[in-house]
C-alpha cells in the first residue's frame, strides 16, 4: 500500500501536503498519487496539468486524485482530464473523512466509466470559518518542519485568485500552535517555519485578536528549546509592533523576511488594490534593518502587471536596491480567471516575460553582491541534507564535508558561486 504526494506551490502546501499524506494512508489508499496544486498563476496550473500527464504515463495503474487551490479553483478542468481519478477540494482535504470517502469511490469506481461530475469532491469554501491545526509528528525529508498558523485571505488585490481557492482569513488557536511546535521540537526538529496564506493578518478572528508578533513570542518563550523559529511570507504593511520588536531582541527568530510587495510603482500597487506604498516598503525593510542589522529580505514581485509602463517597471527595479532585497521571486503576470486585473488593459505577454527576466537579472546580481559580502564570515548553518544547508538568512550553502541533516554547524565561508556560499571547512556543532 503506498501513498505519494507531489506538491506545487508554498510552503502551506508542503505543510498539507504531510496532513494528506497520513489520512490517506491511515484510510488504506493502495497505489494512489495525490497531486497537491498551485493556482497563483496560470503557468502553475499548466505545470500541474503536465506533471498528472506524465504520471498517468509513468503508473499506468495508479489511481490519481487531485487537490489543492488550482483543483478547488478550476474543479472541471481537471475532471475532464481522463488521467484524473477525483478531484478533492481545499475544504476537505485535511479531514480523515474525506480519505475514508475517496477510498469508497476510488474503490467502487475503478474501471468504470464515471461522469465528469461524479470525479467532483469539492466545496463551497466561502462556507469555511474555522481551521483546526492537524498536528503531525514531522515532515518526510526536510530538516525544517512547516506549522500553519492561519488560512484564507480578507484581501481582495485585483490579480489574485487565492481568496476563490482558500476562502476567508481564520487562524489557529495560540495554544494549539504552541502545542504542535513543541512536539516537533521534541521530534528533534531544530527549526521551524510558521506559515499560511496571509499570517500578518494573524489572530483576527481569535478571542482578543492576538497579532502575529505577540504568538511569536508566545512560542518563543514556551519553547525554549526551540532553535530556530521562521516566518514565510508576510504582508509589510502588516507587521504590527509585538513583531517588529522579536525581530529586534528575540535572536532565536531568523533574520530573514520575505515580503509581498508586487509592485515598486504607487499607482500600480494601487491598480493592484494593494494596502502599502513604496514608501512603506522602504520604510519598514530600514526600520527592522536598524534593529537587526543582519536581516535579508525577501519579495514577491510582479513584472508586466496591466498597465504598467517602463517607467513603473523601473521604480521595481529600483526597489530591489532601496529595500536592500537579496531573493526575490518573480512572476510574470499572469491573468487568473474571475479577477479584475484579467479585465485590465493587459501587457504584451512578450513585454512581461522580458521585463519579468530582467528583474531576475537583477535578483541574482543582488544575492551575488551579498554573497560576496559573506566570505570570511562565520554563520551557523542548519544542514539539509549530506553536503548542503541554510544559515540563519536563509542563503543556501555547501558543506566542505558531510553532516548530519537537522545539526547546526558553526561554519566559515570561503567563496560562492554566485548562487550559494562555500564552506570552507566541515564546521563544528553549534548547540544552540
Amino acid at each position: 500500500m503506498t501513498v505519494d504526494v507531489v506538491t506545487f506551490g508554498c510552503r502551506l502546501n508542503a505543510y498539507e501536503s504531510q496532513v494528506m499524506r497520513r489520512e490517506a494512508e491511515a484510510a488504506e489508499l493502495a497505489d494512489t498519487i495525490i497531486v497537491n496544486t498551485c493556482a497563483v498563476t496560470g503557468e502553475a496550473v499548466r505545470q500541474a496539468r503536465q506533471k498528472i500527464r506524465r504520471l498517468r504515463r509513468e503508473r499506468p495503474n495508479a489511481r490519481i486524485v487531485v487537490t489543492g487551490c488550482a483543483a478547488q479553483t478550476e474543479p472541471e478542468t481537471f475532471a475532464a482530464m481522463a488521467e484524473v481519478d477525483r478531484v478533492v477540494g481545499n475544504a476537505d482535504k485535511l479531514e480523515a473523512k474525506s480519505w475514508g470517502a475517496t477510498r469508497d469511490y476510488l474503490d467502487r469506481g475503478m474501471g468504470l466509466s464515471v461522469r465528469d461530475e461524479e470525479k467532483l469532491a469539492v466545496n463551497d469554501i466561502r462556507s469555511v470559518s474555522e481551521t483546526a491545526l492537524h498536528l503531525i509528528d514531522g515532515f518526510e525529508g526536510r530538516s525544517r518542519a512547516f506549522v500553519q498558523v492561519q488560512n484564507g485571505c480578507d484581501h481582495r488585490c485585483t490579480f489574485c485568485i487565492i481568496p476563490f481557492g482558500r476562502g476567508a482569513s481564520r487562524s489557529v488557536p495560540m495554544g494549539d500552535v504552541v502545542a504542535q511546535v513543541r512536539r516537533l521540537t521534541e521530534n528533534g526538529y531544530r527549526e521551524i517555519v510558521l506559515t499560511g496564506v496571509d499570517i500578518t493578518s494573524y489572530g483576527q478572528n481569535l478571542p482578543g485578536r492576538p497579532p502575529l508578533g505577540r504568538l511569536v513570542k508566545a512560542i518563543l518563550k514556551h519553547v525554549p528549546e526551540l532553535a530556530r523559529l521562521r516566518l514565510s511570507s508576510v504582508d509589510s504593511i502588516e507587521a504590527d509592533a509585538d513583531l517588529i520588536d522579536a525581530f529586534g531582541h528575540e535572536p532565536r527568530l531568523m533574520p530573514h523576511l520575505h515580503l509581498s510587495l508586487q509592485s515598486g510603482d504607487d499607482l500600480i500597487l494601487k491598480r493592484m488594490r494593494r494596502r502599502h506604498s513604496r514608501a512603506d516598503a522602504i520604510a519598514l525593510c530600514a526600520k527592522l534593518r536598524a534593529l537587526r542589522p543582519d536581516i535579508v529580505f525577501g519579495a514577491d514581485i510582479i513584472a508586466g502587471f496591466p498597465t504598467e509602463t517602463e517607467a513603473m517597471f523601473q521604480r521595481s527595479l529600483d526597489l530591489v536596491e532601496e529595500c536592500g532585497l537579496v531573493h526575490l521571486h518573480v512572476f510574470p503576470f499572469s491573468p487568473r480567471p474571475r479577477t479584475p486585473a484579467a479585465r485590465m488593459p493587459q501587457v504584451v505577454p512578450a513585454i512581461a516575460k522580458e521585463r519579468a527576466l530582467r528583474l531576475r537579472e537583477k535578483g541574482a546580481f543582488a544575492l551575488a553582491r551579498h554573497l560576496d559580502g559573506e566570505i570570511g564570515a562565520k554563520r551557523r548553518v542548519l544542514v539539509e541534507s549530506d553536503n548542503a544547508g541554510r544559515t540563519e538568512q536563509f542563503l543556501p550553502v555547501k558543506l566542505a564535508g558531510t553532516a548530519e541533516p537537522g545539526t547546526i554547524l558553526e561554519v566559515a565561508m570561503a567563496d560562492h558561486d554566485g548562487r550559494r556560499l562555500l564552506a570552507a571547512f566541515p564546521g563544528r556543532d553549534a548547540a544552540r
